[in-house]
């Protein structure tokens, strides 16, 4: 069985489809699964393409055995839609023609949205290496860009709601990260087969019991007594990550409190900002950190706070993140409605709700969660259980698989 994987993002770069992706392709590698990936240059979330791979078209390189192809992308700082469309189609024209010249014939095209746009060269490419499609959507698009207000143009939304549509109906299977946008394919379009392909984690990877404390606290100034209440990850639109401020002007009389963002992204000057219009000495930003350097920096910290911003449309949403945190044993204070608060504190109970965007309740959790320490060490084992259970990236591999054979 033959696999090429079509995505914008992957590693070296540090993001959650990056991780995702590559995860779950050694691990279909180890099945069998002869794995190929077209993808760009890398250069996210800096928006520049790293060193050794700048003013190239093409590079060839194999990561853990897996044969990476890698082509030209337009990049830009600019956060104006007229350069964000030229990242998406640039990757998409250099892809289409790296794909035809350098790639032979697979059996799937699995090709990763967003970009939905990238939707364009997969379909030419599976049409081409005579490969079924199967379609992975890992964020609603253009739902979530319309919600957002990040795209309000009329002409481009219908251009992208039809694009959805064609790629939904020319594929052999639509898989979809969360068990809500499964749901809201199917009810759009009945017609459609999807499967759940979760996110998850590698549980060897991220072991609380194995990984060597690396000083993290110390090199950042920080105290063993104080604690740290982290954000980890892409500093965005999405996140709502104002409550976490608003937040934390309530606990500026508790010096041993922490907020900690580790990560980079389009809001972040914004942030920085806000923080110093509200003097807060309580709140840290630090840049981006490796997955090398993850498992050692969360475990340091208390908590995570992992927010997004109260809409209808992440009601079906479950940040990445969620995962290498439980599997750290780090209780996470959750402010996603839906789908993700049913799983991880309903059913999982590896951690405290707290409704988006409301810094009231932050702060309520946050002194639930300080004043019995013996209670939040028990939502972090519960956690790691949880994820163990239902989230083991062998597992979903696996099953993912067994899906592939059926088609």
């Amino acid at each position: 069985m033959k696999l090429l994987i079509l995505t914008q993002y992957f590693p070296p770069e540090v993001g959650a489809p990056q991780n995702r992706l590559f995860e779950l392709a050694v691990r279909l590698q180890k099945l069998g699964v002869d794995i190929t990936v077209l993808t760009a240059m890398p250069n996210y979330p800096q928006m520049e393409i790293y060193k050794g791979y700048a003013d190239k078209k093409y590079v060839y390189e194999e990561m853990d055995g897996l044969k990476v192809h890698r082509a030209s992308i337009f990049v830009s700082k600019s956060k104006s839609i007229l350069n964000r469309l030229r990242n998406y189609f640039s990757f998409v024209i250099s892809s289409a023609k790296v794909g035809k010249n350098k790639l032979g014939d697979f059996d799937f095209l699995l090709c990763e949205s967003p970009p939905l746009f990238l939707g364009y060269s997969a379909m030419r490419l599976a049409r081409q290496k005579n490969a079924k499609l199967i379609f992975n959507v890992s964020d609603l698009w253009p739902e979530s860009a319309e919600k957002l207000d990040v795209v309000n143009n009329k002409f481009l939304l219908k251009l992208a709601y039809n694009l959805e549509e064609k790629l939904y109906k020319s594929s052999v299977l639509v898989t979809g990260q969360t068990q809500g946008i499964c749901h809201n394919i199917n009810q759009r379009f009945p017609s459609v087969k999807t499967y759940w392909l979760p996110n998850g984690v590698d549980l060897g990877y991220y072991n609380p019991t194995t990984v060597v404390n690396d000083d993290w606290r110390k090199k950042n100034n920080f105290s063993e007594e104080d604690i740290i209440l982290v954000y980890a990850g892409i500093i965005g639109i999405a996140q709502g990550l104002e409550v976490i401020l608003e937040t934390a002007k309530n606990f500026k009389t508790k010096p041993t409190i922490k907020f900690v963002f580790i990560g980079s992204g389009p809001e972040k000057d914004k942030l920085i900002q806000h923080k110093k219009d509200l003097d807060l000495q309580n709140v840290f930003f630090l840049e981006a950190i490796s997955k090398k350097e993850m498992p050692a920096v969360l475990k340091s910290c208390n908590a995570a706070i992992i927010p997004l911003r109260k809409l209808d449309l992440f009601l079906g949403a479950i940040p990445s993140k969620i995962f290498e945190n439980l599997a750290m044993e780090i209780p996470i204070l959750l402010g996603v409605d839906g789908e993700a608060r049913q799983l991880f504190i309903d059913k999982g109970n590896a951690g405290l709700y707290f409704e988006p965007e409301n810094s009231e309740e932050l702060t309520n959790v946050i002194f639930k969660l300080i004043d019995d320490k013996e209670a939040a060490l028990q939502l972090g084992r519960n956690g790691r259980r949880f994820v163990n259970d239902f989230f083991n990236r062998e597992i979903i591999a696996q099953n993912f698989y067994n899906e592939l054979k059926k088609l």
